[in-house]
């Protein structure tokens, strides 16, 4: 008898898991409170601008082709480009770092900038390649739970390399050891917020994050990154995925320590297995109620959040790229900010990205759309209306100041997402990105599995659960939790 699959949330990894189930001849329900797919990746369009509401940066396009590649579809046609830089960097005295995607600009570059020794930069950046060629096909690839499936030689060759890693160092500790410059570990201690950590404190292994994008390079989808989900979602389809939009899920049913179905505001539905894209902690709080949560797991210190303005602006500014990021100068307070005091920081570092740089279409002729993120604490009661009201100032300012113009007349549109939004759209608990930060060495390994330990048939796929944050990862989780499953059911 064929297998019944339910997905709760339409979200990347949610999607990407239809996909591999109904490939399975599975057969597959995605249930979606909201009127449309995507979760946090997700579109706006208003007055001939277009946003990208959610994740930014596109790495490790091969995940995506692997699923192209599954359903027999031509790779070809998910049109994408491949940026000529992957950012750049300005800093308060002036300086402005601008890193293309060739080895030789990018050593050059920070050489020339920020004085740094060449051989030393071309050490670091093929540290990072080589911890992440080593450590991805082992601990992002697959289960960290299910420990006979690493068994082997390359479990060997990564656990006689531990050291490499600097489970014992920072990230911060091992970019200044490499970096005479503080701006210099400034840079590399960025990609801590890739899954929303604090790199004073985040293990030195995240350094290798920064190989996929300063050795490889970032893309963006032709059509801006909502094209990922309308992409997969056509692909789902195809396969014969059912999606039900505006219908939320109350309860996942469970008899006797095995999943039965769920219950919607609309109807009951039988399945033989659930698998929630919601966030972990979510799931078990407001689905499973009554069944015993796993406390240590979801007790850990959650990721940091964010404030985006999406700004539709009546001009264009040759002076900014694609994804821009311009520093506070104290980076440490600005991190101790928002996971410590629960505060914005006074002067915070500010991330532009302009998609209209590439897809032209997302803004009128001679505009530019601009997604403006700070980041911020989760959300535990602050009087965000008063934040926004000021960190708004503090932006136009800084940007006034950089640009020489006045930015605040050429502000033509204007949407704001905070963490009370990001926690109530997207049912992420108290507005966290990315589920729990990664601010011990030993975070990585205590990320819920995806899979119930206790109740079978019940699996978890998202950023809130292994491998963690960001677009390869969700991935990365959409399949390791299909192998479980087929393992599971012998399928």
């Amino acid at each position: 008898m064929k297998k019944k699959a339910i997905i709760i949330g339409s979200g990347l990894a949610g999607i990407a898991t239809s996909i591999r189930l109904a490939n399975k001849g599975i057969e597959t329900h995605i249930f979606e409170s909201n009127a449309f797919p995507g979760g946090k990746i997700n579109s706006k369009s208003k007055d001939g601008y277009r946003f990208d509401q959610g994740p930014s940066i596109l790495t490790c396009p091969e995940y995506i082709e692997e699923l192209y590649k599954l359903c027999g579809e031509d790779f070809g046609t998910f049109k994408m480009a491949k940026l000529k830089s992957s950012f750049k960097y300005f800093f308060d005295d002036g300086l402005e770092v601008l890193l293309k995607h060739d080895r030789e600009s990018i050593v050059k570059e920070i050489s020339t900038k920020l004085d740094e020794n060449p051989k030393q930069i071309e050490k670091y950046l093929d540290k990072a390649e080589s911890n992440y060629k080593l450590i991805a096909p082992l601990f992002i690839e697959k289960s960290l739970h299910r420990w006979k499936k690493l068994i082997g030689k390359k479990l060997i060759k990564a656990l006689i390399n531990i050291p490499k890693y600097r489970l014992f160092k920072t990230m911060h500790q091992e970019n200044t050891s490499f970096f005479k410059n503080k701006r210099t570990a400034q840079v590399f201690n960025r990609f801590a917020i890739y899954n929303g950590s604090h790199p004073y404190h985040a293990p030195a292994m995240l350094n290798m994050i920064s190989h996929l994008e300063i050795n490889i390079g970032p893309y963006l989808p032709k059509g801006g990154m909502i094209q990922l989900i309308e992409s997969l979602v056509d692909l789902a389809k195809k396969q014969g995925v059912k999606f039900h939009f505006n219908e939320k899920v109350k309860k996942i049913n469970v008899n006797k320590n095995k999943i039965i179905g769920i219950s919607t505001e609309k109807n009951e539905y039988y399945s033989d297995f659930v698998i929630s894209n919601m966030d972990v902690s979510l799931t078990y709080e407001k689905l499973l109620p009554n069944s015993k949560h796993p406390k240590k797991t979801l007790a850990q210190e959650r990721s940091s959040s964010a404030i985006v303005f999406y700004w539709g602006i009546d001009r264009s500014f040759d002076k900014l790229d694609v994804h821009n990021m311009i520093f506070s100068d104290e980076d440490k307070e600005e991190f101790d900010s928002v996971f410590y005091k629960k505060k914005i920081f006074e002067k915070p570092s500010i991330y532009i990205y302009i998609s209209s740089k590439i897809v032209k279409n997302d803004a009128p002729d001679g505009c530019e759309n601009w997604f403006v993120l700070i980041n911020a604490p989760i959300n535990n009661g602050q009087n965000w209306d008063d934040e926004i009201k000021v960190k708004r100032e503090f932006i136009i300012q800084k940007m006034n100041k950089l640009l020489k113009s006045d930015i605040r007349t050429n502000i033509k549109f204007e949407e704001i997402l905070d963490p009370r939004k990001i926690e109530n759209i997207h049912n992420s608990k108290f507005g966290s990105i990315y589920g729990n930060a990664s601010n011990s060495r030993f975070s990585a390994f205590n990320r819920h599995p995806n899979y119930s330990k206790k109740i079978k048939g019940l699996y978890f796929v998202g950023v809130s659960v292994h491998p963690g944050g960001g677009i390869p990862l969700a991935l990365c989780s959409a399949k390791i939790a299909t192998e479980c499953i087929v393992e599971d059911y012998n399928l």
